[in-house]
């Protein structure tokens, strides 16, 4: 891996790929990028950048042939090329077996079912018609969570039906109905896998959600819950990372019901916002841990050098236009501030924007830090 001008190729630009370079640029790892927007995230620290779309077949194939191993910072690419590739001999990791069952909602929950992973009640509908009809015909009940089974991303194509009024937003696409839970809190686990099958956990975090965006708002490591649920979110994750046979990072969202189940929402294969804060927090960041996963090098500690809160930076709600960050200054004056910038010119309402981690010796310490960024760091624009 570590010879001269070994090139790792990533699928997506956004700021998951610009903390991947980052890493890589630690082993002098050469980093081709392929992404629709020109001025992304990683355009401008990528040693080679592809203009073209991750979801045509002939752009992704053509773009995987120039590249000793090629990942993905997003979901939404085309498998079909990464199979080809694959075939050929090609080193694609995660593999488009796995990405396919996790890119589609349903099919992830039907995995579950059929692997006894523990998760929440489900149906799965073809349009909005559907629902209504099972819904009179007292097959599915109000209320409930509509998701659409692709295409889905930080919080959008999800929606909470809780009345009948709700029925008239239905998303008429093919949707994975659940059942609403009673959720005490949601927590994520990433672990990571490479080819050798040699696997490890980052500590499990609890997230906090913003109710207006959607959105992880802030999340806490290390959590409040006891070692027993601890060690079994651990063991679902690679659980399931075993029977996916996947290599690479998978992050594992759970539901931790108010009688003490734990039920996998989610998951997914890569680089994930519930491990931003392990690049000051732990010994090993998860964009180095993914690097060595596909890479087949040994799995780095993921040791917590530091209890840590993370924020999502998102655009002020009241803004759209080109990007002002308020009160930096204050914020970077506090010990134990880091503030990332993933470097999008414009923002808009919710927009994911940076993110800032806070370290402290005790997580209550961090906790009133971040209380303070969070209300005084904003991304506003001179436009509204």
């Amino acid at each position: 891996m570590l010879k001269p001008n070994f090139k790792l190729g990533i699928l997506g630009g956004g700021q998951l790929g610009k903390m991947l370079i980052q890493a890589a640029s630690k082993w002098d790892i050469k980093t081709y990028v392929l992404d629709p927007d020109k001025n992304c995230s990683s355009s401008v620290i990528c040693n080679n950048f592809e203009e073209g779309s991750f979801k045509d077949y002939d752009t992704v194939y053509n773009f995987g042939k120039k590249v000793d191993i090629l990942t993905f910072e997003i979901e939404h690419v085309n498998t079909d090329a990464l199979k080809d590739l694959e075939k050929e001999g090609k080193i694609v990791y995660p593999q488009p077996n796995a990405l396919e069952i996790i890119k589609d909602k349903g099919l992830q929950k039907e995995f579950y079912r059929e692997n006894n992973i523990p998760t929440s009640k489900y149906h799965l509908f073809q349009s909005n018609k559907e629902i209504l009809s099972a819904l009179n015909k007292n097959k599915l009940t109000l209320p409930f969570v509509q998701k659409s089974r692709t295409e889905g991303y930080d919080g959008k194509g999800v929606q909470t039906v809780k009345n009948e009024g709700d029925l008239t937003y239905l998303f008429n696409t093919p949707s994975l109905i659940e059942e609403l839970v009673s959720i005490e809190k949601e927590l994520a686990v990433i672990v990571s896998r490479n080819s050798d099958g040699e696997s490890i956990c980052f500590p499990t975090v609890e997230m906090e959600f913003s109710s207006d965006a959607n959105l992880v708002e802030q999340l806490i490591c290390p959590t409040t819950i006891t070692p027993e649920i601890d060690a079994r979110a651990k063991q679902i994750a690679i659980d399931i990372i075993n029977k996916l046979k996947m290599v690479g990072n998978l992050a594992v969202e759970f539901f931790l019901t108010k009688d003490g189940d734990l039920l996998v929402n989610e998951v997914a294969p890569r680089p994930h916002n519930s491990g931003h804060h392990t690049i000051e927090g732990n010994c090993t960041s998860q964009f180095e841990q993914h690097i060595r996963a596909i890479s087949n090098l040994p799995l780095g500690s993921t040791k917590l050098i530091s209890p840590s809160v993370m924020i999502n930076l998102l655009g002020h709600q009241d803004y759209n236009g080109e990007a002002v960050y308020t009160n930096i200054n204050n914020c970077l004056a506090i010990d134990g501030v880091h503030i990332h910038i993933y470097g999008k010119r414009i923002t808009k309402p919710f927009r994911k924007m940076g993110h800032v981690t806070i370290m402290d010796d005790s997580i209550e310490k961090a906790k009133t830090k971040a209380n303070f960024v969070k209300n005084n760091l904003t991304v506003i624009s001179n436009e509204k």
